[in-house]
């Protein structure tokens, strides 16, 4: 005995009717195309960065790692502001990048 729901395909009466209801209601009115193709282009998630960090692994000291995570939500940001900062004092970035 399967446990799949069974899939009910309308008839085309039916198909017709729920159309035709779909239609004529006036506080869901259909998409149109533009907003259909509008919709289908949107991603979800967070928007895509103008410059994307690259992923690596880094080893660190376990008291280094703790001190970061232990300043909360935000920590890989601030640990790359960190090493952002020791670059550019010692020269190896310019002060604008």
């Amino acid at each position: 005995m399967s446990t799949k729901p069974e899939i009910h395909m309308p008839t085309p009466e039916e198909d017709a009717a729920l159309t035709t209801a779909a239609l004529s209601d006036e506080d869901n009115p259909p998409l149109t195309d533009a907003e259909l193709a509008t919709v289908a282009k949107r991603r979800r998630g967070r928007p895509a960065a103008a410059v994307k960090n690259i992923p690596i692994s880094l080893r660190v000291e376990p008291a280094v790692l703790a001190a970061f995570q232990g300043s909360g939500a935000g920590w890989q940001t601030r640990m790359n502001e960190a090493l952002r900062e020791w670059a550019q004092d010692h020269e190896l970035l310019p002060a604008d990048a």
